[in-house]
């Protein structure tokens, strides 16, 4: 097929006018779309799709309310298909991308246009899966229509996984696509992420899941979406575990397990001075705002008093007693006129620098 090779910097790829039947035919989705006509299933990649199915995973995170915007996504998608009359249908280029190492023959020396070969496979869609379900919808409705359409593409071609897995976080990295707190589950599989980030998120991941964690499943991780109760998004609380880390050089294993259980030791020391109001619903210490100044406390702690490790939840929990006097002030009723700010910024500031006042921090 026809294609432009295009080189920026270490890259090359391709821009290809690809006949919209054929593009069809060689793509796959890895999310399921649906349609008055059928449904395009989505494909489950093999065991060794290491792309496929870190795409596939992503985009799965939250089925209900993924296949409800995709089913919405594509019907409006649709009907601008139907009613665009002299304006271009998908003006905007699809990215997709193969690990097979594409042949192109330039049509002379030095030129960028050229042939280039079809791969065996098919096309993973890094960006386009709702353009490309809609067409395929409209032309089962309009099959005459198939001849005259040309998608633009953009082809990726012989890179690793990493290089496909950075390419969907960057393009999905809008508010109007995954959400933050999707994004920091994907830092380590990205090379724009910092050790620091990449040292904040792994902490995040273990205050959510290990048993021994006062935050265990209270993290929400789908961005405001989850039906269970929850005490913090996890975005939020990243924004803030960063904060402790920031500056660090390496997120290896045994630099999480230090600042995991520091953070881990902090809040249990937290729950045992408020033992009667940790948790409850009538009170704000396991809200966000509160939870955001305890976690700038354990940073100002850690720094004066971290070792020896053992015994340390019970130092610190001692530290902590002049707090319960204090639990009535993060009563619910009445907290935003006792904590009164312009903003959660600074009255996170605010419970930061009364709470450390009590314990001489």
């Amino acid at each position: 097929m026809l294609a432009t090779r295009v080189s920026q910097k270490e890259s090359l790829f391709y821009f290809v006018a690809y006949p919209a039947a054929e593009l069809l035919k060689k793509v796959r989705f890895t999310t399921r779309f649906e349609a008055e006509e059928g449904r395009i299933a989505a494909a489950e990649p093999s065991e060794n799709d290491e792309i496929g199915g870190f795409i596939h995973k992503v985009e799965h995170s939250d089925k209900a309310f993924q296949r409800g915007l995709a089913k919405a996504k594509v019907a409006q998608i649709r009907n601008f298909y139907e009613t665009c009359g002299a304006q271009p249908m998908i003006p905007g280029t699809v990215l997709l991308f193969t690990s097979e190492r594409l042949v192109f023959s330039p049509t002379a020396s030095g030129s960028p246009n050229g042939s280039l070969m079809v791969p065996d496979g098919q096309y993973l869609i890094i960006d386009g899966q709702h353009r490309l379900a809609a067409l395929h919808f409209h032309l089962k409705k309009h099959p005459e229509e198939a001849k005259n359409i040309h998608v633009p593409c953009v082809i990726f071609d012989g890179r690793n996984e990493d290089f496909a897995a950075e390419m969907f976080v960057i393009i999905n990295s809008t508010p109007t696509r995954i959400n933050k707190s999707h994004l920091i589950d994907l830092y380590e599989r990205v090379s724009f992420a910092t050790p620091d980030r990449k040292l904040a998120a792994k902490i995040v991941d273990r205050l959510y899941s290990e048993d021994d964690s006062p935050l265990q499943y209270r993290i929400n991780r789908l961005g405001g979406r989850s039906g269970k109760e929850k005490w913090i998004l996890q975005a939020e609380l990243f924004n803030e575990v960063h904060r402790l880390v920031k500056g660090e050089e390496s997120s290896a294993q045994e630099h999480v397990t230090k600042h995991y259980t520091v953070l881990r030791d902090f809040l249990k020391a937290c729950a045992a001075t408020w033992s009667g109001a940790w948790g409850k619903e009538s009170h704000m210490i396991t809200r966000p705002v509160t939870l955001k100044a305890l976690v700038r406390i354990c940073a100002d702690l850690a720094a004066a008093d971290t070792e020896p490790a053992d015994g340390r939840v019970k130092r610190w929990t001692a530290l902590l007693a002049p707090w319960a006097a204090k639990a009535n002030d993060f009563r619910l009723d009445g907290f935003y006129e006792r904590f009164a700010a312009k903003g959660q910024t600074e009255r996170v500031q605010k419970i930061h620098k009364e709470l450390n006042k009590l314990i001489g921090l």
